[in-house]
């Protein structure tokens, strides 16, 4: 270590050049100088000056003397600061190697966690083929389930080579392993028409991923069924396979063959259902907007309930979401729940109540429903177009729970406001109903370990916020300044910046404050920053047209405010992210304050909207410029604690749910 600071301070010092050997030299060649005028002197004034000249002598000998010790003292001095930013240095060092290996070994661990979860998600995946197939039964089957459930640690070690082995060769394997503890959590098969990252179109794909991401985590069983569409990019699919029986399912009148598809994604084991006959129902471009979507999504829902019947499987809840699902309500109770699945329940989720799907009544018999028995005003009868039947309504009604997504407003003011005809029915199944929030993935989107940033930071230690914000700042060519409001806007083509907006940008431009505008991966937002480029012209505005993830991050970081087209935001979770990167979610249009007197009124709001209302959610541009520049402190304070709070998949909405879920295995 001696050697290696010795050659860090060489490299270091800028070393001073006085050499003490040359001063030296110098000083013996005076003193000889001073000997000879002294021996002349004796020979010509006979000693008469000798004494006087031999104090000079011992006089500049001692200054001499002190002179080298002085400059020898000031260089034993800049050495030992040398060594001591060599030793901070090499310590800086170690800590940063420290740092990398502790992050590797993290790492490792979490992929060898999940190649653990994955593959008793796979054995479990290859005991619904043994079924299907004919191996074993359903009985048989439920029982092996409890055991890999009961068993997870221990499955990695004895079914290790599970893809070498045959179907055959894995069940005597099974037959043998030991039938563990019963399963704590719960079996949720959810049906859907979009997962991310398989299909996304709308906001649905992010919560189906995110959902039941957290509800694995903390040790619930969930799979998910889609439609095999010809658009799925299954590059993140893991052990993709196809199950060498053909399913079979009812659809009009008749029994059609399916192509089942297994693989894992995220950890979450996924089954593919690819109709034969009628394959050009999901072999197309697009997922939803053909006239034919409701004979495709009833296909699929039938088909699912189907393959979820004759794999033995006997889920505690099956989850549904949207019109496009909504049709296994009445399917479940109808058929299927003689079917081996009396202990299993419905629950609904719904993003929204404007689409509804209604059709001709005689329709519903095409997966087996009976149009007499459903097309009655306290089933599936349309309130309004009478003559037609409500698929949403349906679900509605046949469901044992429903969860409504909205981030906002309270159970009231959905029942009330954002029923679309739907609010009798609303009404009439009041209690229950469930309002929870979207949430994000705080996996990907979290300061304190964000790979994007120059500078990771916390709720506990906010100095690299300053750092990214200087880090923005440089990379688009704004003034750098850490104490300069720095405003970050996520554009989509429906943003709604009216004039009074528009004015209140141009107004804290002339106070000096910075925007960003850079348009969203979701949605195209093509025009809303023309428009936005030729209002707002300014040296302190900048306009980002292409859709860059690495400076998404650093936005969000570098940002004092976010503004954001609604605080409900499903798609983009624009504000949740915000909060957890220390930016002020602020609203862009008015419409927002109105939810104010629910908060205030309505107890079954959520969390996030009674954190919103206590602290962003009334403050305008300007006003929460004014607060930042006016009251430091208590913003800092503001940031600190929204920072501090926990808004993911894995807080509210994931307690949302497990709720509901307690509640249905009651009935």
């Amino acid at each position: 270590m001696e050697s290696v600071i010795n050659s860090t301070i060489l490299s270091l010092a800028g070393f001073p050049k006085s050499n003490p050997s040359i001063h030296h030299q110098k000083t013996v060649k005076a003193r000889r100088t001073v000997y000879c005028s002294l021996s002349s002197s004796k020979n010509s004034n006979n000693g008469g000056d000798a004494n006087g000249l031999l104090k000079e002598e011992e006089e500049e000998k001692y200054n001499d003397t002190w002179l080298l010790f002085k400059e020898a003292q000031q260089n034993i001095l800049y050495l030992n600061k040398l060594r001591l930013v060599a030793v901070e240095e090499l310590n800086k060092a170690n800590r940063e190697k420290q740092l990398l290996l502790d992050k590797i070994q993290q790492l490792e661990a979490v992929n060898k966690l999940g190649n653990e979860q994955s593959l008793w998600r796979e054995l479990l995946l290859r005991i619904d083929s043994m079924v299907l197939t004919g191996l074993i039964d359903s009985a048989e089957a439920s029982g092996m389930r409890k055991a890999v459930m009961g068993n997870k640690f221990s499955v990695a070690l004895v079914f290790f080579d599970i893809r070498q082995k045959t179907d055959a060769e894995l069940l005597a394997q099974l037959r043998h392993f030991s039938d563990g503890s019963r399963k704590n959590g719960f079996h949720i098969i959810q049906i859907c028409t979009e997962m991310e990252p398989l299909v996304s179109v709308g906001s649905l794909s992010s919560y189906v991923t995110g959902l039941s991401k957290a509800l694995q985590k903390k040790g619930h069983m969930v799979e998910v069924i889609l439609p095999k569409y010809a658009c799925l990019d299954l590059t993140e699919m893991q052990g993709l396979r196809e199950i060498e029986a053909e399913l079979y399912s009812y659809f009009n009148g008749q029994l059609h063959g399916n192509r089942i598809w297994t693989g894992i994604v995220h950890g979450i084991a996924v089954t593919l259902i690819q109709p034969l006959y009628y394959s050009s129902f999901f072999d197309r471009e697009r997922v939803y907007g053909y006239s034919d979507d409701f004979e495709r999504f009833t296909y699929f829902s039938r088909a699912s309930l189907d393959y979820i019947a004759k794999s033995g499987k006997q889920p505690d809840v099956l989850h549904i979401h949207n019109w496009e699902t909504a049709i296994v309500g009445p399917l479940f109770w109808d058929i299927f729940v003689k079917q081996g699945l009396g202990g299993t329940r419905v629950l609904l989720t719904c993003h929204g109540f404007d689409s509804q799907c209604l059709e001709q009544p005689d329709k519903l018999a095409l997966c087996g429903l009976d149009p007499a028995r459903l097309h009655r005003p306290d089933r599936l009868q349309d309130h309004t177009m009478t003559h037609l039947v409500n698929i949403l309504k349906g679900g509605l009604v046949y469901s044992n729970k429903v969860v409504m997504v909205q981030s906002i407003y309270s159970k009231e003011r959905i029942i009330n406001s954002f029923g679309h005809g739907l609010e009798p029915t609303l009404a009439i199944h009041k209690d229950k109903l469930l309002v929870s929030p979207c949430g994000f993935d705080n996996s990907t989107w979290d300061p304190s370990k964000d790979k994007f940033l120059p500078k990771n930071y916390s709720a506990d230690d906010l100095k690299g916020k300053s750092i990214c914000k200087v880090a923005l700042q440089q990379q688009l060519g704004l003034s750098k300044n850490s104490s300069t409001v720095l405003v970050g806007c996520i554009c989509t083509e429906s943003l709604d910046f009216d004039l009074n907006n528009q004015k209140a940008v141009w107004n804290a431009t002339q106070k000096s404050v910075q925007f960003i505008f850079m348009g969203s991966k979701a949605t195209s937002a093509d025009g809303a920053l023309e428009y936005l480029k030729k209002e707002l012209k300014d040296e302190t505005v900048r306009f980002i047209n292409k859709y860059d993830e690495v400076l998404l991050h650093l936005i969000f970081a570098g940002s004092d405010i976010i503004l954001c087209q609604s605080f409900h935001d499903p798609l983009l979770q624009v504000p949740l992210k915000a909060l957890k990167y220390g930016a002020a979610p602020v609203a862009v249009t008015s419409n927002e304050s109105k939810f104010r007197h629910f908060v205030d009124h309505e107890q079954e709001t959520t969390r996030f909207s009674r954190f919103i209302s206590s602290t962003f959610g009334y403050l305008s541009l300007s006003q929460a410029v004014d607060e930042i520049k006016n009251s430091p402190s208590k913003w800092k304070q503001k940031i600190v604690d929204a920072m501090a709070k926990d808004f993911s998949w894995n807080a509210e909405c994931y307690d949302v749910h497990v709720s509901a879920y307690t509640a249905l295995k009651s009935l």
